[in-house]
């Protein structure tokens, strides 16, 4: 460590203030894979201003398995420092480094928490049937999904292919034409738990580490014609993207917000202090055009709720799993969180630029942001997810 030293300078509008510091994995240049945090437009590297080598792997795994006590102090030993000169060998421009995801992801669950979502979904696909399936005001509903397809924002997505019909012709095989993306939240775990033990909603921040922003790219066509009886399949597993900065939930302390009503009143293990929800704002931007702003505040189903459901039957946790919301949207047109149901099932064009779109062409880029109450009286940030879809490869 050099004896110089350098004071990162926030500025009063800044969505990345020592009240945030979401941890991520980066790489200075030249340098290997380590850990940090985001600080303004800095990122610092906490190997070297913490002198711990628990910080100099190239994963996440190892800080989120000591649990939430360690996670506490290193959180409040970071602020402090903050506030003071660091060592410059500790603090890179944002810009100059390179990121990877955060964490090994060992399983990957997918819900679908959004009543105005699974709403929208059940008017376009049943329209002379009620749009929420009978089980859905009971449970949280949800999936497994494909972790080793997870990648970190900025990586492009190919297009997938695989199955389609259209209306009673034959399937054929080809590339989809009614790609989508799915604005979603994700909860990393840090503390594992024992198999055979549900974690309750009372446990929730116990396990869960914090938050990222997710986009689940889904082929719709795809999945349209797989999906019965059995659920996603390949119309979701070829991509999901993952920004690159993991926000802490003591960062969201100041976000957390009450449930919707939920009737009927979920069975006991759904019940706690823990199921709040949280108010956190979404924008989608396609091709640089902000076509939508979904609100997480809406969500029906809690993180601890979908938490204490994922565990009910004995499954376990570990350090590094991902589940994420499914789909965020609103009730109102500019809230919802899918261009499936943006575009109204490709029967409403959305504008974009000067152009016009239902689904994603080959060289559109979407990218999601969010911000959140702060505990400083300003809203912080989570980052970004990002994506740009590359054509096909030749079937």
């Amino acid at each position: 460590m050099s004896g110089a030293t350098v004071r990162v300078e926030v500025a009063a509008d800044s969505l990345f203030g020592p009240e945030n510091m979401p941890y991520g994995v980066f790489a200075p240049p030249g340098g290997e894979f380590r850990v940090g945090v985001r600080l303004a437009d800095s990122v610092l590297d906490l190997a070297v201003l913490l002198d711990d080598p628990v910080f100099a792997r190239g994963e996440l795994n190892s800080f989120l398995a000591q649990g939430p006590s360690r996670w506490r102090a290193v959180r409040d030993r970071l602020r402090e420092l903050a506030e003071t000169p660091l060592p410059t060998d500790a603090v890179h421009d944002l810009d100059s480094v390179r990121t990877v995801l955060p964490v090994q992801i060992g399983d990957y669950v997918d819900f679908y928490a959004s009543i105005d979502h699974a709403s929208n979904l059940g008017r376009l696909f049943r329209p002379d049937s009620e749009p929420l399936l009978p089980n859905w005001r009971h449970l949280p509903v949800g999936y497994h999904g494909r972790a080793g397809t997870i990648v970190v924002s900025g990586t492009s997505v190919i297009r997938p292919s695989g199955q389609r019909r259209i209306g009673t012709a034959p399937p054929e095989f080809g590339p989809s034409q009614r790609l989508d993306i799915e604005a979603e939240l994700g909860f990393v775990v840090g503390a594992p738990s024992r198999q055979g033990e549900p974690v309750g909603v009372e446990a929730f921040a116990e396990h869960v580490f914090g938050v990222a922003l997710v986009n689940d790219w889904s082929a719709r066509d795809i999945q349209a014609w797989e999906y019965q009886p059995l659920g996603p399949f390949l119309g979701k597993s070829f991509a999901t993207s993952l920004s690159a900065w993991i926000t802490p939930l003591e960062a969201l302390a100041h976000a957390r917000v009450p449930l919707p009503d939920q009737d009927p009143v979920p069975l006991p293990y759904l019940h706690g202090t823990d199921d709040a929800g949280l108010d956190i704002d979404l924008t989608v931007a396609w091709n640089g055009e902000v076509v939508t702003r979904p609100p997480y505040a809406r969500m029906y189903w809690s993180p601890a709720q979908m938490l204490a459901h994922l565990t009910a039957n004995g499954a376990s946790i570990r350090t590094g799993d991902l589940y994420a919301s499914g789909t965020i949207s609103g009730p109102e047109p500019d809230q919802r969180g899918s261009f499936i149901e943006l575009s109204w099932g490709g029967a409403e064009p959305v504008v974009v630029g000067d152009d016009s779109r239902t689904f994603l062409a080959d060289g559109d880029e979407v990218t999601i942001t969010a911000t959140a109450p702060g505990t400083a009286g300003r809203p912080i940030g989570l980052g970004e997810v990002r994506g740009r879809i590359l054509a096909a490869h030749n079937t």
